[in-house]
């Protein structure tokens, strides 16, 4: 959460193969899309934020958060440059404080927040030089803490945060050089909602560059994840690339717009996704109702507090403590194999797949539909029903799906056997494209561009192309598309991403870049989508 003047206020893939690491992570660690703990049992956090370094008389907080059901608390600390430094003394006091209360720590340096656009905030570079020198403390602690590298360690300035993925791998590299082996937590930037998705096409590199392979990504669910499709896409891109993911932060309402928390804490338990809720108490500036209790008072819930503990995929319903404290570990069964999915209602653009249930030693809670062409299977769906229809296919296409369960813990069944579906034939859609760009500085500028489909069927699979007319340069990678303009070349090209290739009727997707151009910058005048000439607004 965004720190200003002692004010919480907020302002506003392709699955491919992970590399061996170098050598093996210790306590905590990442296994696929999971965190585990040694044993291999997976673990899923469900806690809240403290903010500690601001309030660190409040030390009987630790007990009351875990009495509320919390399996990991998330510690506010700072690394000297705008708060603390809080010292290894204390960071060792704070480690003791979480196990008395068996509780997993996971300890950030908040001084980040903002970097690049927060003129007192500290760099990546800065905050790994913190945990370097706080070592002592965390060393033999891997099992209970979490070191989360700094919080939303970029603000909105979009070429700053550009250098996300450089600056968090090189801070990691820094803690595995200095023999840290814990697991590492990184916050996205754009005040860790990560809004031109920079963390979320990035981070399969910032992964694969730690040697441990044991980092875990973080997003900050505010105001940009106000609608269940926001937080859908996002979950579902780091499922697909195969990594890990955690909600750092979310509220129940927020300045910048109302997040759905319904949503995001259905999809994270749906998913075995962690989360950790913003924040157990002191918040102040405007925002004072994202307390979860009153003045740090455990008998004084507030309507936060209430659903975050006790609401539908609450903390108190949901979360299973960690075992290197005795506790959580008990069910380790998976459910048994879900039946082959059957196809019915084939169309052009969908299918409806039905199976056998599953069952299991506890309960079944849901189920993930996996969905496959000529490669590898990948998720398309979760469903609590033993029925999911599937939609946005391409016409006359073969299709294969398997189908796996799951439970609460999460423990996951084997796959199912494949069913294999051919679509009916069909035609394809017509588009809409609104383009817009920013100048910035003396040649610089951004680009943002919005295709519909205002077709009556679905685009599946789409490339966008156009050609400047005074010599703009776009300035690779850009967000949302891969880009490509050759050298010497107007033309320019934006092919989908894996999340965003389907797009249904009246469905539309943004995608942008940063380009540069030589005194004048006017906009295309004309578009193509597959080599249909679009409309434009």
């Amino acid at each position: 959460m965004r720190m200003l003047a002692m004010a919480l206020v907020l302002s506003a893939g392709t699955l491919t193969a992970v590399p061996a690491a170098d050598a093996a992570a210790v306590g905590l660690r990442v296994a696929g899309t999971s965190v585990v703990e040694a044993n291999g049992n997976t673990f899923v956090m469900r806690g809240v934020n403290h903010p500690h370094v601001w309030y660190q008389s409040q030390t009987s907080s630790f007990a009351n958060i875990k009495s509320f059901g919390a399996n990991t608390v998330r510690v506010v600390l700072g690394s000297g440059q705008r708060w603390g430094p809080t010292s290894a003394a204390e960071v060792s006091n704070v480690i003791s404080l979480c196990k008395q209360s068996r509780l997993i720590c996971v300890l950030e340096a908040h001084d980040t927040t903002g970097f690049g656009e927060e003129g007192a905030a500290a760099s990546l570079d800065q905050a790994a030089s913190y945990w370097i020198s706080v070592a002592s403390a965390l060393k033999g602690q891997e099992d209970y803490v979490v070191v989360n590298l700094g919080n939303e360690p970029f603000g909105n300035n979009q070429q700053v945060s550009a250098t996300w993925a450089s600056a968090t791998s090189s801070a990691v590299a820094r803690l595995r050089g200095a023999g840290l082996q814990h697991l590492i937590m990184a916050d996205a930037p754009m005040w860790g909602q990560d809004w031109q998705n920079i963390m979320r096409d990035n981070a399969a590199s910032v992964f694969n560059a730690d040697p441990q392979r044991n980092t875990v990504f973080s997003i900050h669910m505010y105001g940009v994840y106000d609608t269940a499709a926001e937080i859908n896409a996002y979950f579902d891109a780091f499922r697909t690339a195969g990594l890990p993911l955690v909600v750092g932060e979310f509220g129940h309402n927020h300045s910048d717009g109302n997040p759905d928390e319904d949503t995001i804490m259905a999809q994270a338990q749906s998913r075995g996704l962690g989360y950790l809720g913003w924040s157990w108490s002191g918040n102040s500036g405007g925002v004072e109702y994202l307390d979860m209790v009153t003045a740090f008072n455990p008998a004084s819930l507030t309507a936060w507090g209430e659903r975050i503990f006790n609401g539908p995929n609450g903390i108190r319903q949901t979360s299973r403590e960690a075992t290197i404290y005795g506790g959580g570990g008990g069910d380790t069964e998976p459910p048994t194999t879900p039946g082959t999915p059957t196809a019915s209602a084939v169309t052009s653009n969908s299918v409806t797949l039905t199976w056998g249930a599953s069952t299991d030693n506890v309960g079944v809670t849901g189920y993930e539909v996996y969905r496959a062409t000529d490669g590898a299977f990948t998720l398309v769906g979760s469903t609590a029903a033993t029925t999911f229809t599937n939609t946005g296919l391409t016409p006359s296409t073969t299709y294969r799906y398997q189908v796996r369960a799951r439970d609460a813990v999460p423990n996951f069944s084997a796959n199912s056997g494949a069913a294999t579906v051919t679509t009916a034939a069909g035609g394809g859609g017509t588009c809409n494209v609104t383009y817009g760009s920013t100048n910035w500085g003396s040649n610089g500028y951004t680009a943002r561009v919005t295709i519909t489909n205002t077709g009556a069927s679905a685009i599946n699979g789409w490339t966008l192309a156009f050609t400047y007319a005074a010599g703009q340069r776009l300035t690779p990678p850009g967000w949302s598309a891969t880009w490509a303009q050759p050298t010497g070349s107007a033309d320019v090209t934006a092919t989908n991403l894996t999340w965003n290739g389907t797009l249904a009727p009246n469905a539309a997707t943004t995608i942008g870049f940063n380009g540069t151009h030589t005194g004048a910058n006017p906009a295309p005048t004309s578009f193509t989508l597959n080599g249909n000439t679009c409309a434009t607004s």
